[in-house]
């Protein structure tokens, strides 16, 4: 069996499989540069964190290809595209802690203000004052799935309260329908539902407008989730804060009037992009391997939208 993976730490992970197996041909391929070989001849694909180029082009010549392994939790590039003979599954889990870490600081760091702080020392300046507090918080998770409940897990020391909303309610869950009642009462807000057609621009002028004065917009989903123009409005006013860790496009382009928006932190989508996500990948696609060379069930199969 031939597979293609993202980079060498995977193929390493793939180098010692248990006895009893049918063997693999391991070549790495991250996106750049030509092809290691006939695309026709892969059957496992674990391609890498940044779409490849012509990605539609690229399925579309892979007609051995019965498995494709993503690195990241959402799939939106690669659901159009997937061929009839393929499976496509997520790497759930794998991004949960550096996701709900960058999650925790964001919060704090926007609420404490230590980018002011950070730009008032690069001057060598002592601007004392009081800044806000996470605590005595009401922190809305939109999106509550593995992640959500990792956030929640550290933020448990913080003496907040945790308001849980995902696509369907259900016990201890708010439903999605339910966000109109639920946001004017949230001090902070964190995005981290998945990219698909229900929550393309969810976040909108109407969403934020019910957002109480000085609550805290954190995205750790998608830049679709949330309407730029809309964002960029309503923190024009001063009324709302944002911490992004994702873009409407990415990079971010110079000039983009999210980067002089008053009251926003961003950082280039770096939130899973951490030493744990890449132990747990090589952990993840190594046994995911093993279980489709076994013939055994596969973990994560995407089905619908996700």
């Amino acid at each position: 069996m031939h597979i293609w993976v993202a980079s060498q730490d995977i193929a390493d992970g793939l180098s010692d499989l248990p006895d009893g197996l049918p063997p693999l041909r391991c070549s790495v391929y991250d996106g750049t540069g030509p092809l290691p070989g006939p695309p026709e001849e892969v059957e496992v694909w674990v391609p890498p964190l940044i779409p490849v180029p012509d990605l539609p082009g690229l399925l579309r010549r892979m007609s051995g290809l019965r498995l494709v392994q993503t690195v990241t939790a959402g799939v939106e590039p690669y659901l159009p595209h997937m061929p009839g003979h393929a499976v496509l599954c997520n790497a759930r889990g794998v991004h949960d802690a550096g996701t709900a870490e960058w999650a925790a600081g964001a919060m704090i760091a926007v609420l404490r203000e230590f980018p002011g702080f950070a730009a008032a020392q690069a001057r060598g300046e002592w601007t004392y004052h009081h800044t806000g507090v996470l605590a005595d918080s009401t922190v809305l998770i939109v999106g509550y799935g593995s992640i959500g409940e990792a956030l929640e897990r550290r933020l448990e020391g913080f003496e907040v309260e945790i308001v849980r909303v995902a696509r369907a309610a259900r016990p201890g869950v708010h439903g999605q329908d339910e966000l109109p009642a639920l946001l004017p009462a949230a001090d902070v807000v964190v995005l981290l539902v998945p990219a698909t057609p229900d929550t393309a621009g969810l976040v909108d002028a109407e969403f934020l407008a019910a957002m109480k004065d000085g609550a805290l917009l954190v995205n750790a989903a998608r830049g679709s989730v949330v309407d730029a123009d809309a964002l960029v409005a309503e923190l024009g006013t001063g009324r709302l804060r944002a911490a992004l860790d994702v873009a409407p496009v990415e990079p971010l382009p110079p000039g983009h009037p999210l980067w002089t928006a008053p009251g926003v932190f961003i950082t280039p989508h770096v939130a899973g992009s951490t030493p744990a996500s890449v132990r747990r990948i090589r952990k993840m696609v190594r046994e995911q391997v093993i279980r489709y060379l076994a013939g055994e069930s596969l973990a994560n199969m995407i089905t619908g939208h996700y």
